[in-house]
């Protein structure tokens, strides 16, 4: 057991293609743990090339969670992320294993680490037409009566916010800001927070999309088309594979698409940076570029995991 005498969360987070999954691979066999993915793109079966979704072999070195769980046209919200998540976190310190949070995603990163909120709220169709035929003031009026909070926070403009928030605060019968009031998780969390010099990442960008492509990334996207998820869907909205829509009606070469690829995940990783960049106590910033990154690492986790 870790000093705080709490059960233990390792996080490793860090923008696309910065080398999350070896360091992850590594570190789960040398302190017995398993690894649950945070990244959105890998829960979807299927799509495999695109997402740079860890091999057979990777997943078969340590037990892996929240992989392949969906079909591309099926949705996950984020609080039943939450949810499985934190059963899978139990279920590791049960069996006396090292819940591993791995990935490039952090609204969900944030969601478990944190303890969001998040209201059990689902769609009312009915209510958010009634709520949609009156006013902006109005609504903003009414909001301001029930949520104060809420109301000060959400820009009265942004109509379908303010809609979600009189929903989820009609339906629940409380203030939708005490709904999302955030809960510590009671765990002890360290967080290894992988970073490289920018053109160095985005050099390792390029050679990964250029992996992607020779691995048959453009095969894959035929065939995830044939099989009926279309481009209206969530997950072919994705890096990776929405690239290929003009290239597929006629529209670009696939030249243009590999450069497209390139570019838009360059500008998703200085996004992703967003989130990461902050630091906090729990926190520690590891160049991934460095010779001694396992050795450094080790030592991190084995000081903090007694």
């Amino acid at each position: 057991m870790n000093r705080s005498n709490q059960p233990p969360l390792l996080v490793i987070i860090g923008p696309t293609a910065v080398g999350k999954t070896e360091l992850s691979l590594k570190l789960a066999e040398r302190f017995n743990g398993e690894i649950i993915s945070a990244d959105s793109r890998l829960f979807y079966r299927g799509m495999d090339i695109g997402t740079a979704k860890p091999s057979a072999e990777e997943m078969a070195r340590v037990p892996h969670h929240m992989i392949d769980i969906y079909n591309p046209d099926e949705t996950i919200t984020l609080g039943e992320y939450q949810d499985r998540v934190n059963e899978i976190v139990a279920d590791c310190h049960d069996r006396g294993k090292l819940p591993m949070l791995v990935g490039g995603t952090g609204q969900y990163v944030k969601a478990i680490v944190e303890g969001w909120g998040i209201p059990r709220v689902g769609p009312h169709p009915e209510l958010r037409q009634s709520l949609n035929r009156l006013g902006g003031d109005e609504l903003g009026r009414w909001l301001d009566h029930l949520d104060p909070i809420a109301a000060a926070r959400i820009d009265k403009r942004n109509i379908r916010r303010v809609v979600r928030a009189l929903e989820v605060t009609l339906i629940a019968g409380r203030p939708i800001t005490q709904l999302q009031a955030k809960t510590p998780p009671g765990w002890d969390i360290l967080t290894l927070c992988l970073n490289r010099e920018r053109e160095e990442l985005y050099a390792r960008i390029d050679e990964r999309v250029d992996l992607m492509l020779a691995a048959g990334l453009e095969q894959e996207v035929r065939d995830l088309l044939a099989a009926g998820y279309g481009w209206n869907l969530s997950a072919m909205s994705g890096l990776g594979y929405r690239q290929f829509k003009p290239y597929f009606e006629g529209e670009s070469t696939l030249e243009e698409v590999v450069e497209r690829i390139k570019f838009e995940t360059h500008r998703f990783v200085r996004m992703q940076n967003n989130w990461f960049g902050r630091d906090d106590e729990t926190r520690q910033m590891l160049d991934a570029s460095a010779s001694d990154l396992v050795e450094v690492a080790t030592q991190l986790v084995s000081d903090w995991h007694r």
